[in-house]
């Protein structure tokens, strides 16, 4: 009995940790060169992110700590960075409907199309009790590194994962680590990376 509690407790601890890692689809293109190494930046806000400057600063304190283990430093002043940064974020809602259920079909097991009512964003299954649909989240960052003298990008990369939140800011951290973990070379486009979501 106690190696079945011992097991028990093991199992949900494990399961919490999982809930701690982060799956996102990343896909990066590269133009870095290959004697080039990372140095000083700055970020760069395009006209339509300074008009919410508070959301662009969040995605910028996200950015900084997986900036600095890819090996940037933040610049004194603008000009004298070495690189400009840009930084992104969305967030896009997916609505299910009923019928992309793969069990509906002409009236079938799942007949909700024809009879019984709906409720909310659910429907009813007759002789199964009602089923519910929530919407799922596509959330996504990207990043762009250019030259600041030049203007030529070097590096893009961009990362996203689903959930049944449209929250974005506490998973910014992991998802912006997650865009630059293979820093400076491209890959397999798309990839899945694995990431810590780190707690304020």
């Amino acid at each position: 009995m106690r190696t079945t509690f011992a097991l028990l407790i093991a199992a949900a601890l494990s399961g919490c940790a999982s809930f701690n890692q982060l799956n996102n689809d990343v896909s990066t293109f590269s133009r870095w060169p290959a004697e080039r190494k990372p140095a000083s930046y700055t970020f760069e806000r395009l006209p339509s992110q300074e008009s919410r400057p508070e959301n662009q600063q969040r995605l910028e304190d996200a950015a900084r700590g997986p900036l600095q283990t890819a090996g940037f430093t933040a610049a004194s002043t603008p000009t004298d960075a070495e690189y400009i940064v840009q930084l992104g974020a969305r967030v896009d809602v997916n609505e299910r409907s009923i019928y992309d259920d793969p069990f509906w079909w002409h009236g079938g097991l799942y007949s909700s199309r024809f009879y019984g009512p709906r409720f909310g964003r659910g429907f009813w299954h007759p002789g199964f009790g009602p089923g519910y649909y929530s919407p799922t989240y596509e959330r996504e960052v990207a990043l762009l590194i250019r030259d600041r003298k030049s203007g030529t990008p070097l590096y893009e990369a961009r990362a996203s994962n689903d959930g049944a939140s449209p929250s974005i800011e506490s998973l910014l951290p992991a998802m912006f680590e997650a865009a630059l973990k293979d820093f400076p070379t491209g890959g397999v486009n798309p990839r899945k990376v694995t990431t810590e979501i780190t707690k304020k």
